[in-house]
């Protein structure tokens, strides 16, 4: 006949069970185990223990033998259990989706890679989330091959981050065809529980072109709209430009390499105002002008989702933008220094030749 496991306690052994089985701060079912060993300690066997208590014998049996083995540390924490294991590889998953492509596809979804790696698409759009991995999304980029990279983008962010005394730094740029697009239907508007409705196609009715200089001390905008955008034109923007500017402040103006602003009569023309001063961009690095973070605005806030029947309707709404724009202006502060950005776009040429070097070999 099997008998239980005898248990004696030491006088500490059984202040301290005696401590865990009175607390009212302990885990209920730390104790209650330490009732069942304080109460073999006594001599009562299984049965006994397992009427008092109202419990199983079985329980009573492991909690003893247990104790007996491993002391308090046996009974404060349950064994791991062995259940069934994990079938997600979330570092599989993250390997597919960076480093492979689905067969006849250019990226992977939720539904093609829970296909092939055996779990459900909810699992693969959990570790996504988990890791930061959008694949259906991707960015558009050029890392600028301009030889004179580093001398233009130090000159540029040096009028950003501290700018000449007794000078205005204007950021100068032209939105070309910018089109008047009417819809073929009206628009249902927005409603609780539907959103704005829009035809997808549309009528053409004309381009405008948006010429613009923002002044990177407040904000402001001096723009104007043209029908083309030669270097006649741009020669009656930069006129615009000296007239409503202080007569007295030096001008240096951002501009990028398009062939316009380089043009032989724009150059006489500088030539006969020597207070202003031209500072080219990087080639492949329009980002480098602001002014582009306000054409931004321009097409997002007022252009896009506008309805114009003609040309002269849609000047009418940019200049009436402008208006808008310059009686409450607000600056955009460049806080990137020419150094970091020397140095991302290193790190970024240096994976470039490496990917290169990759597809001929």
């Amino acid at each position: 006949m099997r008998r239980a496991v005898a248990i004696t306690l030491s006088d500490e052994e059984r202040q301290a069970l005696t401590r865990l089985s009175r607390s009212k701060t302990t885990s209920v079912r730390l104790a209650h185990r330490a009732q069942i060993v304080l109460l073999a300690a006594r001599g009562l066997d299984n049965r006994q223990i397992a009427a008092e208590l109202g419990t199983g014998r079985v329980q009573v049996g492991r909690w003893r033998t247990r104790y007996a083995q491993h002391g308090l540390a046996g009974i404060e924490r349950d064994k791991p259990r062995s259940g069934r294991k994990p079938r997600v590889d979330a570092a599989e998953i993250v390997r597919l989706t960076t480093q492979t492509k689905p067969q006849a596809a250019t990226h992977w979804s939720t539904r093609k890679l829970a296909e092939q790696v055996g779990v459900s698409d909810t699992t693969v759009l959990r570790v996504w989330r988990a890791h930061g991995l959008k694949p259906h999304l991707v960015k558009g980029f050029k890392v600028s091959r301009d030889p004179r990279f580093a001398e233009k983008l130090e000159d540029i962010v040096g009028l950003y981050m501290s700018p000449p005394e007794h000078a205005l730094v204007l950021c100068c740029d032209e939105k070309s065809q910018v089109q008047a697009l009417d819809r073929t239907q009206p628009g249902l508007p927005l409603k609780k529980g539907r959103a704005a409705t829009m035809t997808h196609d549309y009528k053409r009715n004309g381009t405008t072109t948006l010429f613009a200089a923002l002044n990177v001390l407040d904000g402001t905008i001096i723009g104007q709209c043209q029908q083309r955008h030669t270097h006649a034109q741009w020669l009656r923007f930069l006129r615009q430009v000296d007239r409503e500017t202080p007569q007295d402040k030096t001008l240096h103006l951002i501009a990028d390499n398009y062939a316009t602003h380089k043009h032989p009569a724009v150059q006489r023309w500088l030539a006969r105002h020597p207070r202003i001063h031209m500072h080219f961009t990087p080639t492949s690095a329009s980002w480098l002008n602001m002014v582009e973070r306000f054409f931004r605005d321009i097409t997002t806030e007022r252009i896009r989702r506008g309805v114009f029947t003609s040309v002269p309707e849609l000047e009418a709404a940019i200049d009436a933008y402008l208006a808008h724009h310059n009686a409450n202006p607000k600056p955009f502060i460049w806080t990137q220094s020419a150094r970091d950005i020397l140095q991302k776009v290193i790190r970024a040429n240096s994976r470039l030749s490496a990917k290169q070097n990759e597809a001929l070999h």
